[in-house]
């Protein structure tokens, strides 16, 4: 009628895309779900399927202001119509960008690096410690995750993520434990100083041996077991102790920092210390490759002494205003104190599940970053693995996307957009 073609391409079949993807992409790179529906598109808080079908996100820490946003489809395509190239070349967006880093920093911190993940973030702290300490060895915690490249893959220790972590790292790194105050060797609030024995124990045997400590790295609020906040004093004596001998002390804050706890900045402040080095990502770009590592200027110029440091793509002029803009719209639609109000709401329901239902053990964290842990025994903590699993299916039927998490994947964790509002968690008010 029109006078041409304007029907919609037929679309294609969800099930051969995916044999697709598994007969080109390497299998190794997992996706969420067996059948996973096909996300297209998001918008704010949501993801939405090739037949219109809406999922409320609640597992994406990457997206901070929401899917779609139009703030960032902005600074992009006008800087890409601009300029796009490396750091080694001349421009503002880049001195501005560590600048505003900067200034969410602690005091005494007056460097940065720009990178494109965490991966990246993290495996450039280790090398800025082995530099400035002289050292190689590395403590690093139980159950963790840091990252995929060899150095950051040594370090982590999550069978959950790698089921052969325990028996495969080298020699340099030293895996102490795991602070977990639910279900680790010791529980409670004022467990600190039983878990800083692992550390000094592990520190006494490299003396012994004349090793150098290179330093300590840990998520300063515990990631990957759902939120758990430390034991108080934790890091304060771990830190003091490696400090002691020469190391340096990395707060891994990819995940839990820059502002999703809703009641910090930074994961660090909770347990009342400051770290010589920061390594973050995730979210500071809402999707877009962004990372940074801020430190002291004598940490950043012992890296000069093995070489100059550089990456392609980290601190490019778009990677760069769309840094500056996230944060901007963060402060502008005062996302940091939404995921106070509606987080602490959020986890105040998700408590009360727990006198309701036996499988509800309990909900760590704060903020928008949380984790119900699922158990079949409250008295032997068994993890509900297959439960939990089950649930998220489930979940996903019903229109929510969540996902296990924890070395027993029985901890659903909830990382929503920093966008998302109490209507989405009282939907009947």
């Amino acid at each position: 009628m029109l006078g041409f073609d304007c029907d919609a391409p037929a679309l294609a079949d969800s099930a051969q895309l995916l044999a697709r993807r598994d007969a080109s992409f390497a299998r190794s790179q997992k996706h969420y779900y067996q059948a996973p529906p096909q996300i297209e598109r998001g918008w704010r808080n949501h993801l939405i399927d090739m037949q219109g079908r809406s999922y409320l996100d609640m597992l994406n820490n990457v997206a901070v202001l929401g899917h779609g946003h139009p703030r960032m489809a902005y600074e992009a395509a006008r800087q890409w119509s601009l300029l796009n190239t490396n750091s080694r070349f001349h421009y503002a967006a880049i001195a501005e960008f560590s600048e505003r880093l900067l200034k969410l920093a602690p005091d005494g911190m007056d460097r940065v690096f720009l990178v494109n993940s965490g991966t990246e973030a993290n495996d450039l702290a280790i090398r800025l410690a082995w530099a400035y300490s002289g050292g190689r060895d590395m403590l690093s915690v139980l159950e963790a995750y840091h990252g995929w490249s060899v150095a950051t893959d040594a370090i982590s220790t999550s069978i959950a993520d790698n089921p052969q972590a325990l028996s495969t790292r080298p020699d340099w790194v030293h895996p102490v434990t795991a602070p977990n105050t639910y279900r680790g060797p010791f529980r409670g609030a004022d467990s600190a100083p039983e878990y800083v024995r692992s550390v000094d124990q592990v520190l006494a045997a490299l003396a012994e041996q004349q090793r150098q400590v290179a330093g300590f790295i840990c998520e300063p609020v515990y990631g990957n077991a759902g939120g758990i906040s430390l034991p108080e004093g934790y890091l304060q004596q771990v830190y003091q102790k490696v400090r002691a001998v020469g190391g340096v002390c990395i707060a891994d804050e990819v995940q839990v920092g820059y502002g999703r706890l809703g009641h910090y900045f930074w994961g660090f402040e909770e347990q009342g210390v400051v770290p010589d080095i920061i390594s973050m990502a995730k979210g500071m770009g809402n999707g877009h490759p962004l990372g940074a590592v801020i430190t002291r200027r004598e940490i950043a110029e012992a890296l000069e002494a093995e070489g100059y440091f550089f990456s392609s793509s980290g601190g490019s002029p778009v990677s760069c205003r769309i840094g500056m803009a996230v944060l901007e719209v963060m402060e502008e639609e005062k996302l940091w104190d939404n995921a106070r109000s509606v987080g602490d709401h959020f986890k105040e329901r998700l408590q009360a599940l727990t006198d309701i239902h036996p499988l509800v053990g309990a909900v760590h964290g704060m903020g928008f970053y949380l984790g119900v842990e699922l158990i079949r025994n409250r008295q032997t903590l068994e993890p509900a693995t297959e439960e939990t699993a089950q649930l998220c299916e489930r979940l996903r039927e019903l229109g929510i996307f969540m996902q296990p998490t924890g070395d027993h994947l029985n901890i659903l964790k909830i990382k929503p957009p920093m966008c998302t509002t109490r209507q989405w968690y009282d939907p009947r008010r």
